[in-house]
């Protein structure tokens, strides 16, 4: 029903554009049979919207991978550096909840830890929402930040670093059998904001597979069971996420380069001193706002990002992409 409703949108979309730029032309030529220019200009002007409308929209059809219209999972893991990169982890975490809420997605905390005196040490959360992995798909990577430190009394500039990862919530459609000799589950108590059930039940689960060595771990609900159930669901769309990624470096060993998550693999910089600067490391795309990107406004690097994957080499304006 979701691929039947998502079809008969991408339809009728289409079918408005067409019908628009048809009435627009029509526009023109009565325009010009009679000598207004008036309605020819508007006509022109509404076509040049239009074509931004589209331009728009094709980004949409760059999402069509295996997994992209499903929600997805984030996590965020703070890098070495103490409370400078876990404060910085936060501000990470901050920034994918206002893109989400922009784009009117649901999102919902599953496990975090809180930093030694600010900030977290990791978090995860689940985004649901259409395209909610395929928007989301390329922000895995290292980030990494420049700005002076509010934790130095000296007003230093400080260098922090911090990784997301992002992978698919995966449907009952697909089947993953993981033997249970193949994983370590370990229960512990939770932490953070809860009431009095916090830090009195070892409540919270974490499972881990040790052929990947692949680590998750779920604190949102108070039952271990619950938890327990909900960690299960994160290891597999883990798994999942690992068998796309193979399959994709299998077609493309260049784009399986340039893919490769370690700390050492930078996808973006914030500058916030000596000057303002966000940029893409991957696409060279930049922004002179960091306060805006900050705040959730990730369109744009989200954008050259997908059609570089798609075009694979440097990213090509959107309206170029066929």
């Amino acid at each position: 029903m979701r691929e039947r409703q998502t079809l008969e949108e991408n339809i009728n979309t289409v079918n408005g554009f067409s019908q628009a730029l048809d009435d627009n032309i029509e526009l023109i030529a009565l325009g010009e049979e009679e000598g207004d220019e008036q309605i020819v200009e508007e006509a022109e002007a509404a076509i040049r919207s239009l074509r931004g409308e589209i331009a728009s929209r094709q980004v949409e059809l760059l999402l069509s991978g295996e997994a992209d219209a499903n929600d997805t999972y984030l996590e965020i893991h703070a890098g070495a550096g103490g409370t400078e990169s876990q404060d910085w982890a936060q501000m990470l975490l901050r920034m994918y909840t206002r893109w989400a809420e922009r784009r009117k997605m649901k999102v919902e905390v599953l496990e975090i830890h809180d930093g030694d005196e600010a900030g977290i040490k990791s978090a995860t959360i689940l985004i649901k929402g259409h395209n909610a992995y395929g928007w989301l798909k390329t922000e895995s990577g290292v980030h990494r930040l420049v700005r002076i430190s509010p934790f130095d009394s000296n007003a230093r500039r400080h260098t922090s670093f911090a990784s997301v990862w992002v992978y698919p919530v995966i449907d009952d459609s697909i089947e993953i059998e993981i033997p249970e000799s193949d994983v370590r589950i370990d229960t512990y108590r939770s932490s953070g904001a809860g009431g009095q059930h916090v830090n009195t039940t070892d409540s919270a689960v974490r499972i881990t597979h040790l052929p990947t060595g692949i680590a998750v771990s779920c604190q949102q609900e108070r039952s271990q069971h619950k938890n327990r159930a909900k960690a299960w669901e994160m290891l597999r769309a883990r798994l999942y996420e690992l068998e796309l990624k193979r399959r994709e470096e299998e077609a493309n060993a260049t784009e399986a380069a340039k893919s490769d998550i370690g700390w050492g693999h930078q996808i973006r910089s914030y500058v916030l001193q000596p000057y303002q600067m966000v940029k893409d490391l991957r696409t060279g795309v930049e922004s002179p706002s960091p306060q805006d990107v900050l705040d959730g406004d990730l369109d744009e690097f989200m954008k050259a990002s997908l059609s570089q994957r798609i075009s694979g080499g440097a990213a090509a304006p959107v309206e170029d992409i066929e």
